[in-house]
């Protein structure tokens, strides 16, 4: 069975969604979760998705979280390898026209392009950061600023995202969401709208709306 979507503008979430940095995030955290003596497995089910702050204020709510992401960011911004284009972004986001879709991520302004670039992936002109939102996601705010900077009613975009705390902001901005299993299982996503497994399986149309189709993975 398939599926079709229309918009004007497409968000896409970064991590998970457009480039494959899980062994650099998941590292960072791991190492982080030790220096802390906290448990690794329990801080990595908090971390994607969500900025760094809260993923801290999550799960160690003693610690001055604003302290341990300045370190973490550091750490980050020196350590890109093995990040890389999630199958098929690349030739996705080249059939779009430069004010046609956006990145809403909850990284860092400065380390979102600094990845991006790394993975070979061009720089969007409408960018949502970390630095951006008062609150991160699953909270609507930065899905909600990323259709206002196209000039657009949330409804008339689509999310695509990876992560369960981005399809919940996503759908409570009102933004229907496309979601990949880079990180998560169908099952776990099946309250979006539709899931995909890469961006090879969905058939694009662009003019001044951009129509999308794929087949079911439910």
């Amino acid at each position: 069975m398939t599926w079709q979507i229309e918009c004007t503008a497409l968000l896409f979430d970064m991590d998970g969604t457009l480039v494959d940095s899980t062994p650099c995030i998941e590292g960072l955290w791991r190492r982080w979760a030790v220096r802390q003596h906290l448990d690794p497995d329990f801080v990595m089910q908090h971390v994607h998705g969500r900025r760094g702050i809260e993923t801290i204020a999550l799960v160690a709510p003693h610690l001055d979280a604003a302290a341990e992401v300045a370190v973490l960011l550091q750490e980050e911004a020196r350590k890109l390898d093995g990040t890389v284009a999630i199958d098929g972004a690349a030739d996705f986001l080249a059939q779009l026209r430069p004010d046609q879709w956006a990145v809403v991520t909850s990284a860092p302004r400065d380390i979102a392009l600094a990845k991006l670039a790394y993975a070979g992936l061009p720089a969007p002109t409408r960018l949502i950061s970390a630095d951006d939102v008062s609150q991160g996601k699953p909270h609507p705010e930065a899905f909600l600023k990323g259709a206002a900077l196209f000039g657009l009613d949330p409804q008339q975009c689509v999310a695509f995202e990876d992560a369960l705390s981005g399809v919940q902001s996503a759908q409570t901005a009102g933004i229907p969401v496309i979601a990949l299993t880079s990180s998560h299982s169908a099952q776990e996503l099946s309250h979006a709208e539709h899931i995909i497994t890469n961006y090879h399986s969905l058939t694009l149309k662009v003019g001044e709306r951009i129509v999308i189709s794929g087949l079911a993975q439910r």
